[in-house]
């Protein structure tokens, strides 16, 4: 008999009473517990503070970024794109940062270092 923990996607799948429960424990996007509720399915939420909320966002651009990295169409490039900007919006917002003033310091970068039109993988430097 195999008493392993049954997983999904890599989430631990918790049964009790033949009902099973997935556990996230992450912030997910503010329509995602009327969604859950809509498929009749039970959930339990809570409200970060907002040290907890600014760690999460930057947890959250990770987990977004490594989903863009898995992409493989366009429409997925596009959607987990706009995954990106909608986390990369809430920092902005949670921060008091405007968008403009990100953009200006792009441009500034982009004048002094480059951007990345001319796909240059760096391998080695040597230094004395």
């Amino acid at each position: 008999m195999d008493n392993s923990t049954p997983t999904w996607k890599g989430f631990e799948l918790i049964q009790f009473s033949g009902i099973m429960r997935k556990e996230y424990h992450k912030l997910v996007r503010d329509r995602i517990p009327n969604i859950i509720a809509e498929e009749g399915h039970s959930y339990a939420i809570e409200t970060l503070s907002e040290t907890e909320y600014r760690q999460a966002l930057v947890t959250k651009l990770l987990e977004e970024a490594q989903e863009l990295a898995a992409a493989t169409t366009p429409a997925d490039f596009v959607t987990e794109l706009a995954d990106v900007f909608e986390v990369i919006d809430a920092i902005l917002t949670t921060n008091g940062i405007d968008r403009e003033a990100v953009l200006a310091v792009q441009e500034e970068r982009r004048n002094q270092r480059g951007g990345f039109e001319q796909r240059i993988k760096l391998l080695w430097v040597e230094h004395d």
